[in-house]
């Protein structure tokens, strides 16, 4: 038989646990998530994020609340707020897991460090969302623009989380590049002098240039669609992963199946920290290109098509 002092202990320890239990769901739950909300410095030479921490779970809600956030001063007086007074958010739309935003025509009017930097900082914001994989911009409901072209779908991936201002520097680099014959059915050897922002990694300049195809004065011609979108670029143990969209599939030039691959593959290869090239469509490699090169293979350097 249990006694009466036993079972009130008893019960007592049970209300003690549930409370301490109810107080600590309660203060995760005033607790939140916490997101970084990036920031450019006054000086305009730098991305710093600062924590931001919300109960906010749908993504609709999620993406207006930082956005807000995102035009919101910091506290820290030595940052200021990407989304500033010199241009407008027009709006934005959510399709899937990819979010477009829309800017008034004062957006390229901003100089080119900072717009990148501003472009660094929305995007490293925003893809921390959950169903948010992809960001796009654009000026007046056309897609925006650098030297380059189009610039398309962004993720965390195009920005490297560099210290200090090391973000956005400028530097110019050799490249090792093969492009198309005249014939189309073999390979090219070029050396392309770029000037490039250091918040994109050296394996998506490659990518982004020989998407670009021939410059002024080169003698070759272009491989792969120019309306390709890299969706992402990434390396791993010595394999480059590209992945880009269904435009890579659709060729307009006259060149062979090996040429496109080998124009990438052996460019690519050429980088110090690259040994082999996978290539994938929407994150899939159990695609044909032309219908007689399988995407699930790893590629490697094919000197056999170059002149």
């Amino acid at each position: 038989m249990v006694s009466k002092g036993k079972s009130s202990f008893t019960l007592l320890l049970l209300l003690m646990a549930f409370i301490a239990c109810a107080c600590s769901i309660q203060g995760e739950s005033e607790q939140g998530e916490t997101y970084k909300v990036y920031y450019v410095n006054r000086d305009e030479t730098a991305v710093f994020s600062s924590d931001y921490v919300t109960s906010t779970t749908d993504k609709e809600e999620l993406v207006e609340e930082l956005l807000g956030q995102l035009g919101t001063s910091s506290e820290k007086l030595e940052y200021k707020p990407p989304l500033s007074d010199s241009f407008q958010l027009l709006g934005y739309t959510i399709a899937e897991d990819q979010l477009v935003i829309s800017f008034d025509e004062n957006y390229k009017r901003q100089p080119v460090t900072t717009e990148v930097l501003v472009r660094a900082a929305i995007v490293r914001t925003l893809t921390q969302i959950e169903g948010i994989q992809y960001i796009s911009f654009q000026v007046l409901s056309e897609p925006l623009t650098d030297a380059s072209g189009v610039i398309g779908l962004m993720n965390a991936d195009m920005f490297i989380d560099n210290a200090g201002n090391e973000i956005n520097t400028y530097e110019k680099v050799s490249l090792t590049l093969y492009l198309a014959n005249e014939k189309g059915d073999g390979l090219k050897q070029i050396s392309r002098s770029v000037i490039y922002s250091s918040n994109i990694s050296m394996e998506r300049l490659v990518v982004e240039q020989v998407i670009a195809g021939p410059a002024e004065g080169e003698k070759v011609f272009p491989t792969i669609n120019p309306g390709t979108k890299i969706i992402s670029v990434n390396v791993k143990d010595g394999i480059c992963y590209v992945d880009l969209d269904n435009s890579f599939l659709t060729q307009i030039y006259n060149v062979t199946s090996d040429v496109v691959i080998y124009s990438l593959t052996n460019s690519l290869v050429e980088l110090s920290n690259v040994n082999k090239v996978q290539i994938s469509i929407g994150g899939s490699t159990n695609v044909n290109y032309k219908e007689n090169i399988s995407l699930s293979t790893v590629f490697e350097r094919n000197l056999e098509l170059v002149e």
